[in-house]
């Protein structure tokens, strides 16, 4: 493992009687994709909110780089983990241009024309295909494909290290879903931040590195996704 790599060992999340998650371990190489798999209730979005310091395990440890994200005793706060995530329901704020999504976290949330003239916003919209007159809109005007990558934009805006997603083409007719699916890997190739996904959607599963299935809150099987087996294919 590297340096920039994501550790979650033990990872435990107990509501009440009820466990959600019953001692996960699963390591991420840095630059790498990978799908989490499983039924309703398996434990893939409280993992996936975990990693993202939204939600707090029982028991057990997250690092990344080697440092300590959470466990027992430490807990450092989403915005200080330099991790993106987009949500199953995309979060997206009526009251904010799209503009200003995008630069929600950028040093000084710039808002209005500022917003709409920041050069990672306007670089950011033009790689995920937002023009500059979608900018000025508010999200209830879009479509559900246009939020989408509203919430991609929003979420590499302040260059994470990893990129969390929620059934990213959850919502989404086909055409636009292998739009959304090329899109996240155009800027995870390019960009080089780790890829963690949760999906039904069989071809964007197989398009990553590993494959972890979760059944009732323990990992059930860890596989090769495609991209993985073409670079063993290669050497």
């Amino acid at each position: 493992m590297s340096g920039r790599d994501l550790i979650c060992r033990g990872l435990v999340r107990t509501h009440g009687r009820r466990v959600v998650l019953s001692g996960v371990d699963v390591d991420v190489r840095a630059g790498t994709s990978l799908v989490l798999l499983g039924s309703s209730g398996a434990g893939k979005t409280t993992l996936l909110r975990i990693v993202a310091g939204l939600d707090r395990g029982t028991a057990g440890t997250v690092s990344l780089g080697g440092s300590v994200l959470s466990d027992p005793a430490i807990l450092v706060p989403p915005e200080s983990r330099r991790i993106g995530m987009v949500f199953q329901a995309l979060e997206l704020w009526p009251h904010m241009t799209v503009a200003e999504h995008i630069a929600f976290g950028l040093p000084g949330r710039p808002r209005g024309r500022r917003a709409r003239k920041n050069a990672t916003v306007l670089n950011l919209a033009e790689q995920t295909g937002l023009s500059s007159e979608i900018l000025r809109r508010k999200p209830t005007t879009l479509s559900g494909g246009e939020q989408q990558r509203v919430a991609l934009a929003r979420a590499v805006a302040g260059d994470p290290k990893i990129l969390l997603a929620d059934e990213p083409t959850g919502n989404l007719d086909g055409t636009t879903g292998d739009q959304i699916i090329e899109l996240m890997f155009d800027l995870h190739d390019k960009r080089g931040t780790t890829l963690v996904l949760i999906t039904h959607d069989t071809e964007l599963a197989e398009a990553c590195n590993r494959v972890v299935r979760l059944k009732d809150g323990l990992i059930d099987v860890i596989e090769p996704g495609r991209r993985a087996k073409q670079t063993a294919a290669a050497q």
